[in-house]
């Protein structure tokens, strides 16, 4: 019987998913396809006939825009929202910016889907010379945080990313879950593809093939002990998520017209 259920989603589409480029820790705002994205899911929760009771984003403006829509759409503006580094997109280190499909025609498709998609494979590490250290190591938002601006990461893998998740999730959400509130988390692909991993008991090997479009809530169905009742779903067309599953897939692929 379920006992809990819990709506988690990757963002609606950024400025730099429409670019093909590894945003991570760069702070991005949705493009109107994305802003578009989360207002169709917040009419599709709602027409579900969901009522959230807290929402849990990123510090990353895009998951957080995303959030602000949902409850918009959903007329529940006034629920409340946390936001946690802890719950931000994986640290892609000297990769930020980049463009996938180019680094596919450079270095393969395989080792780009390595990088985009493995467990735990950790890219090179950011350094003091990328274009983008400053705009991230300098935002006043990582001050807040409860880990020095010297101990937060330069680059992650995914399980990078679920040690720095579980404690958010286990001393922050569960109890929430737990208390019978209905909770919204808002966040980006790999953390919400690290904490599927550690819901449903996903292996190192078969996480890499899975997919999260933007802006696609998915439902999951919970015991008393938190363990999942069945597989996860896609609220929504099955069709048009397929297709967007696609689309993010080839995303690191090297495009026809370059092969």
């Amino acid at each position: 019987m379920t006992k809990y259920k819990l709506v988690l989603l990757r963002h609606g589409e950024g400025a730099w998913n429409k670019e093909n480029r590894f945003c991570s820790w760069v702070d991005q705002k949705l493009s109107s396809d994305g802003i578009k994205e989360a207002q169709n899911c917040g009419r599709q929760l709602k027409a579900l006939g969901f009522e959230f009771d807290l929402v849990f984003t990123s510090v990353l403006r895009r998951s957080i825009q995303t959030a602000w829509l949902i409850l918009e759409e959903m007329d529940q503006e006034w629920v409340p929202i946390q936001s946690s580094w802890r719950l931000n997109e994986r640290h892609y280190g000297a990769l930020i910016g980049l463009n996938r499909a180019e680094m596919a025609l450079n270095h393969g498709e395989e080792q780009v889907k390595i990088w985009r998609r493995s467990y735990d494979v950790t890219p090179p590490p950011i350094t003091e010379s990328h274009p983008y250290y400053a705009e991230i190591y300098n935002d006043r938002r990582y001050k807040c945080s409860d880990v020095s601006q010297d101990n937060l990461p330069k680059a992650e893998s995914l399980k990078d990313v679920l040690d720095r998740l579980l404690p958010y999730w286990n001393e922050k959400i569960v109890p929430e879950l737990k208390s019978g509130k209905m909770i919204l988390i808002s966040a980006h692909g790999n953390s919400s593809r690290a904490l599927l991993k550690h819901l449903e008991g996903i292996s190192d090997k078969d996480i890499i093939n899975v997919t999260l479009p933007t802006g696609v809530p998915v439902l999951l169905e919970l015991d008393e002990n938190l363990r999942p009742l069945g597989p996860h779903q896609f609220l929504g067309d099955q069709e048009a998520i397929q297709a967007a599953i696609k689309k993010v897939e080839d995303q690191g692929k090297v495009k026809a017209a370059e092969k």
